[in-house]
């Protein structure tokens, strides 16, 4: 499952950065009540999104998942701004 949940967020880093390069996103270690709190940073400004653990292991294999946390990373970067 470790494998699984780096293949993860090894796709949510691409998924941000083809959506936008600028950004630097931290991803915890280790979830909080089956969730990841991310934060996304661009210059001065930072936003956090919060993924289901669940959802991060499928994203690179669940086409529904990828549009969903699409949508998530979209609107935080959207609170960004900038």
């Amino acid at each position: 499952m470790a494998d699984d949940l780096e293949e993860g967020k090894t796709a949510l880093i691409a998924l941000v950065a083809a959506l936008d390069p600028a950004v630097q996103l931290v991803i915890p270690t280790r979830s909080t009540n089956d969730r990841f709190l991310i934060s996304l940073t661009k210059g001065k400004n930072r936003e956090f999104i919060s993924v289901v653990e669940d959802d991060l292991i499928e994203l690179p294999h669940e086409a529904a998942v990828r549009r969903e946390v699409s949508a998530i990373v979209t609107e935080g970067l959207a609170k960004l701004g900038g």
